[in-house]
């Protein structure tokens, strides 16, 4: 993939804020300041401009420190995981549905303190100074002006998002797996294709191969070196060289090494298979779904 001067530019900031964020982490020995999906909006926003992401930049804010907000509180409850997973999820959507945002991250930042146990506010201290400083960065590279306004989330999308999250949420707390009930980026790259009005097999194949090879990085390198920052610093540019083989721009990729820093140890190590079986199951319904309304239209 050959990379123009500006874009090598844009590289280099958004690596070395994620690169920041997990070196304050290292210095206040305090894994809730690592926010695994600041790697994603870094790389959506500031990297690749997706128009959709930076069309109002102030949501870039204000979308997911609700969702934080939401998932934080939710941690508080006493009930099952997967529970606050699901019924978290349900208020998330409901929240962007109000603020009229269709960031995906904002999915992954409202499940992180529900995935990492978070009970600190320097989790929302921290959600809300790195998304305030990728709100001025998206102001500053002033590449949102003229940007087409993104298309709002459907009631049908939002009740096949619900409808899918159920049946997988409720398959592995069945099962006896609840810890396998959010894989945020997955669930990210979900939503994002959820709005595309065609989804192709090769398309999802590749985002599959994408997603778990980003997951199976961080987990391989981070069992080799112990380090928060050692491991950011060599899984970034191994996931960019591996979207790059594949031809992708995929942000959701970018969250996954950082996600292994942060999970717990039952959910550490199947985080690749979790992965896989996921994105397997979402990505493959989608495909079913947009093929079966291709048809309707067609038949139409």
């Amino acid at each position: 993939m050959h990379l123009s001067r500006r874009e090598v530019s844009h590289y280099l900031i958004g690596f070395t804020l994620i690169l920041i964020m997990v070196a304050s982490a290292t210095w206040l020995h305090d894994s809730e300041v690592i926010l695994p999906e600041v790697g994603a909006l870094t790389a959506g926003t500031w990297i690749y401009q997706n128009p959709g992401w930076i069309h109002q930049p102030f949501k870039v804010f204000l979308a997911p420190s609700g969702t934080a907000l939401i998932g934080f509180l939710a941690n508080q409850l006493t009930w099952p995981y997967a529970a606050k997973v699901l019924v978290g999820l349900f208020v998330m959507l409901g929240w962007l549905r109000v603020v009229h945002s269709t960031l995906a991250p904002s999915f992954a930042t409202g499940l992180l303190p529900l995935i990492v146990n978070a009970t600190h506010w320097s989790f929302m201290i921290a959600i809300c100074v790195l998304t305030g400083c990728l709100m001025v960065g998206t102001y500053l590279q002033r590449q949102y002006s003229g940007t087409p306004v993104p298309p709002a989330v459907t009631l049908r999308q939002m009740g096949w998002f619900a409808g899918l999250v159920t049946v997988w949420i409720g398959t592995v707390w069945g099962v006896g797996l609840p810890q396998m009930a959010a894989v945020p980026p997955v669930l990210v790259v979900f939503f994002e294709v959820l709005q595309m009005p065609t989804y192709t097999g090769q398309l999802a194949v590749r985002h599959w191969l994408a997603l778990v090879g980003a997951a199976s990085l961080g987990v391989g390198i981070h069992l080799l070196i112990s380090s928060w920052l050692l491991t950011t610093l060599l899984t970034l540019p191994l996931v960019f060289l591996l979207l790059s083989g594949l031809r992708l721009k995929l942000p959701a990729a970018y969250a996954f090494p950082l996600l292994a820093l942060v999970l717990p140890t039952n959910m550490f190590r199947s985080l690749p298979v979790t992965a896989a079986l996921a994105a397997g199951f979402f990505l493959g319904a989608l495909v079913i779904l947009k093929r079966q309304s291709v048809t309707v239209v067609e038949n139409g």
